[in-house]
């Protein structure tokens, strides 16, 4: 659509009709310090293909994980996406759809979004889920707050090997909210004991599996720990893959589910968006956040969908809603369902299956390198390495040489000097044997 300006006796008819003098009227509540001088510093308009090429030219000053060797992980992963997942999800009765308010319109909409629901259950090992959330991050956030409602109590334990963006998000949260979270130190060798941390006031133990440093755990004795202190224990995902080889959490014990849902049919994308998704056990179902798909039937008696529960502010009173989180990743979760459903049960574990090996070929490999050790005792497709000199330095050398070495712990803990020397690196069906090659040598020149 062509964007048609407003013309002088246009705007003066709109400014005499709400009784104002004048366009700078309508800013009057703005203090004058805040005003600008004069217009931004940016260039002036220009036409499409202008604009085209400019872009063009900031976008190719980037290095991107598909263009050159990469192993970068730490809770945003590169996976092959089928050409169909893309070229379905631009069909324009999905591309273009809201809030299926008007079930008797929306079928197609509401029926993606209970077979959505239904793979992440499956996945999981849980029993009920939502139609998704904004992204894994938020969805742990609004884990910890549901566990609140459910044991009410006011005191989470956070794993130190909880992805700091998930933790700081449940910290802003908590400020705002007054509950208390009792956060444990990053264990790079993932020895945590976070049964200890539990107390009569515990509501909930957040733990993710694989960690941030990689590490693989069986969360079954914590789950133990918990219940017995009336507790809840959410198990955070970033890398949803490994549940096709990992136990599930859900036959671990866990009470609540989430996950970033972005490495299954969704690309990096510069950091979005993503799709979190939610699971919990059906007795907790109304103290789930966010929206819930269920299949009813017609007066025909035809098979049918609509949304059955909707805590949300959007469609209840503010005091009443589990989440003030008022939509849904539609089109990402889309995308999710399309891919998964393309692998099927079987795909998803021979995928699982191929980044592992991968993986393991990876660190077999760099850990042969002087002065280099790897630290994560078990991991699926991502681990922690330590090196001989701060990783970030070594990052920089790698990305002038064109290989994304990783991500340096230290991006995530400026302030832990004792990290600086990790290296978290992640491989997938999309590392070649030259990649690693190139890594590798690229590494003898740095170290």
């Amino acid at each position: 659509m062509r964007y048609l300006p407003l013309t002088d006796t246009d705007r003066r008819a709109m400014l005499a009709k709400i009784g104002v003098p004048s366009i700078d009227s309508l800013y009057r509540d703005v203090p004058e310090v805040a005003w600008l001088a004069g217009p931004v510093d940016l260039p002036p308009h220009q036409g499409e293909l202008e604009v085209e090429r400019a872009i063009g030219a900031l976008a190719a000053k980037n290095m991107g994980s598909s263009a050159v060797p990469s192993f970068l992980g730490a809770g945003a992963y590169r996976h092959h996406v089928p050409a169909a997942v893309d070229h379905l999800i631009q069909r324009g009765e999905f591309l273009t759809s809201y809030t299926p308010y008007q079930p008797e319109v929306s079928q197609g909409t509401l029926q993606y979004l209970f077979e959505f629901q239904t793979q992440i259950c499956l996945i999981t090992g849980m029993e009920v889920a939502n139609a998704s959330m904004y992204d894994g991050a938020t969805a742990t956030a609004e884990a910890v707050m549901m566990a609140d409602r459910v044991t009410r109590r006011r005191r989470a334990v956070i794993s130190g090997n909880l992805h700091p963006h998930y933790r700081e998000i449940c910290q802003t949260h908590a400020r705002f909210l007054d509950f208390k979270l009792a956060i444990g130190e990053p264990d790079p060798a993932g020895r945590q004991d976070l049964a200890g941390l539990i107390d009569s006031e515990t509501s909930c133990v957040v733990v993710q599996n694989p960690d941030f440093f990689g590490n693989l755990r069986d969360q079954s004795k914590l789950a133990e720990a918990c219940h017995r202190a009336g507790a809840l224990l959410i198990v955070a995902v970033t890398e949803p893959v490994s549940l096709g080889l990992v136990e599930p959490p859900g036959a671990m014990g866990a009470d609540i589910v989430t996950a970033e849902g972005q490495p299954i049919g969704n690309a990096l994308t510069y950091g979005g968006p993503y799709l979190g998704l939610f699971a919990t056990r059906e007795k907790y179902l109304r103290q789930m956040p966010g929206r819930l798909v269920g299949e009813t039937a017609d007066v025909d008696g035809k098979r049918g969908w609509v949304l059955t529960l909707s805590t949300r502010e959007q469609h209840i009173r503010r005091e009443k809603a589990t989440s003030n989180i008022c939509t849904n990743s539609g089109l990402c979760a889309l995308a999710f369902t399309i891919h998964l459903t393309l692998l099927g049960e079987a795909g998803l574990v021979r995928l699982a299956e191929i980044n592992h090996a991968t993986t393991v070929r990876l660190a077999e490999r760099l850990s042969a390198l002087a002065g280099c050790r790897i630290v994560s005792e078990s991991f699926f497709n991502e681990f922690t390495l330590r090196l001989p000199k701060p990783a970030a330095e070594v990052v920089e050398q790698l990305a002038k040489n064109r290989i994304l070495g990783g991500v340096p712990v230290s991006r995530l803990y400026p302030k832990r000097p004792d990290l600086a020397d990790l290296l978290l690196v992640s491989a997938g069906e999309c590392t070649t044997d030259a990649d690693m090659e190139a890594l590798l040598g690229a590494l003898k020149e740095v170290l």
